[in-house]
Order: structure tokens, then C-alpha cells, then sequence
């Protein structure tokens, strides 16, 4: 499947991070106000949501500093560059999502047990600046992330903590309208199942990049058969194929030519890189030539053979 390099809008570097402080400060904000008003409402539902919303400034500012350090060039020690930092970043706020959504349950359901009064009102009033503030979070980021898996975690930590405000504003008003309580644990444990929903869908990838896996849009085998599929290549052997980064896939692999075709082997070299950017979007290739009669012995498709072999 090729990839799309042009299908999203590129934002400055600069009013990226722009955005990106902006979302941070009105989050911080919003925390504080939320702390303040759960703690003398009584409702465990609008502090959870003010853990919540302190976790998308965390996680935006773990985003902030990791584009930052994503930005600077290749070194010697780093010769891969930094922009696998980004996807540390949102690996460690997905983890911070999962930890949080833990205790939001332990919380809710502790809370069953033993309800606790709730001033419906303060609670609504909050859940919708909440909400306000939520929606300007996510208006600043929302381009962002379609580029970004960095970003699209701090965003999606921002959606979550949308819809929670929307269900903290229900159960306020279940308070207010038919007094029950018990609505505000329950949406408590509601707001954590839909976070960890997220989490679930979103963290495989990033695991998968950190591991070297192949990228999910691409199928080895099919590579692998247009490799093949290149007039003078008898073979293909030790494929390797992974993400630098988010969007910038890779391959090395060893190239049988055939003897006939020997002297054509730069040109074949060149013809298979082609093939390889123009199909599969796959721009950083490195490849080792061998001759039929001088291939490697019984090599594996994909990988190598382990010198750690019990």
C-alpha cells in the first residue's frame, strides 16, 4: 500500500509549539479550578476530571520538550537522529492514561460504597468551563496530531477529558434534577473504561515502532514480491523493515542478482529503490548485493539468524 506523504497539513515547527504552550497553561489552569471545586463540592467525578485534565498537561508538555528534541539533527552517537523521542513521549503518556484510569475506578467504586454528598450545581458550572477549555485544547492540537503520534496522544488525552466533562455536567444534573449520587461514581468508572478504550487502540503502534516492527500499512510479503518482481533480482533475503519514526519507513536487505545480470547490478540496485519509494513510500533503503552463485547459505526471509540461539 503506498503512502500518502502529502494528504495532511504541515504546521511551522515554531507556531506548533506555539499552540502547544497555549494548550498547556489554559490545562493548568483549568486543574486548579477543578481541584478547588471538586474538593468543596464533593463530587469524585469533577476531581477525577481535574486528574484527568492534569494529565493532558503533562502530557502536553512531555509533547512540548519531545518536539523539541525530535528537531535536532543527526550526530555521531545518534546517527538515526532524535526523532524517535516523540514516540517515547507518547508511550509514556499512554502509560500515564492506563495508570490513571486505574485509580479513577479503584475510586468510583470505593465511592459506591460509600457515597458522599454532591453540590450539583458547582459541579455543572465547572464541568462546562471544563469543557470550554477542553475544546480550545483540542482546536489548537487537532492539526497537529494528524502528523504526529506524540501529539495525537496528548490529543487523545484531550478528547477523553472532553467527553468526561460532558458526562461530569450529566451527573451534576442527575444530582440537581433526582438527587442521585450515585451517578457520580458510575460516570467516574465510565470515564475511565473510555480512556483505557483509547489507550487499547492507539498504544499498539507505538509499541510497534520503539520494537522496530513493520509499519502496520505495509505487508513484508508484498515488499518482499515486488523486490522479487524486478527484472535481474533472483532473490531477496535478511529483510528488514521498520519505522525510523512515525511516516518514515525503512528496509535493508540483501540482493541476489543473477550471474547473467552481474554487470546491470548498479542499475537493478537503482531500479528496486524505485520501486520501493514510488510503491511503498519506503525512502531510506539500503541494500547489499550478492551474486546467486555467492548468496548467503539458506538465509531467512525476514531478519536474521540469532547469534543467541539456545
Amino acid at each position: 500500500m503506498p503512502h500518502d506523504h502529502h494528504g495532511h497539513t504541515h504546521i511551522d515547527p515554531t507556531t506548533g509549539d506555539k499552540r502547544v504552550a497555549g494548550a498547556i497553561a489554559v490545562n493548568m489552569l483549568l486543574t486548579f479550578a477543578q481541584v478547588i471545586g471538586g474538593i468543596l463540592s464533593g463530587s469524585l467525578a469533577l476531581i477525577a476530571d481535574a486528574l484527568h485534565n492534569f494529565s493532558d498537561a503533562i502530557a502536553l508538555i512531555i509533547a512540548f520538550f519531545a518536539r523539541k528534541i525530535a528537531r535536532r539533527p543527526a550526530d555521531p552517537r545518534m546517527s538515526f537522529g532524535y526523532g524517535r523521542a516523540e514516540v517515547v513521549a507518547a508511550l509514556i503518556n499512554y502509560t500515564t492514561l492506563i495508570v490513571l484510569s486505574v485509580y479513577l475506578m479503584y475510586e468510583g467504586i470505593m465511592r459506591f460504597f460509600q457515597p458522599e454528598p454532591v453540590n450539583g450545581w458547582m459541579v455543572v458550572w465547572i464541568a462546562a468551563l471544563a469543557l470550554i477549555v477542553d475544546l480550545i485544547t483540542a482546536a489548537l492540537t487537532y492539526t497537529m496530531a494528524k502528523d504526529s503520534m506524540n501529539i495525537r496522544a496528548a490529543f487523545i488525552h484531550n478528547v477523553a477529558d472532553a467527553l468526561g466533562s460532558v458526562a461530569v455536567i450529566i451527573a451534576g444534573a442527575a444530582v440537581i434534577l433526582f438527587g442521585w449520587t450515585w451517578v457520580d461514581p458510575a460516570v467516574t468508572i465510565l470515564i475511565a473504561v473510555y480512556i483505557l478504550w483509547h489507550v487499547k487502540s492507539e498504544i499498539g503502534e507505538t509499541i510497534r515502532v520503539l520494537m522496530l516492527g513493520a509499519p502496520s500499512d505495509l505487508i513484508p510479503e508484498d515488499v518482499a514480491t515486488a523486490i522479487e518482481a524486478t527484472e535481474g533480482v533472483a532473490g531477496v533475503h535478511h529483510i528488514h523493515l521498520w519505522s525510523m519514526q512515525e511516516r518514515e519507513p525503512a528496509l535493508t536487505a540483501h540482493l541476489e542478482i543473477a550471474a547473467l545480470h552481474w554487470s546491470d547490478a548498479d542499475s537493478i540496485r537503482l531500479a528496486v529503490k524505485e520501486t520501493l519509494k514510488s510503491g511503498f513510500g519506503i525512502g531510506h533503503v539500503t541494500l547489499e548485493l550478492e551474486r546467486t552463485d555467492q548468496a548467503c547459505t539458506a538465509p531467512p526471509r525476514f531478519g536474521h539468524h540469532s547469534w543467541h540461539q539456545a
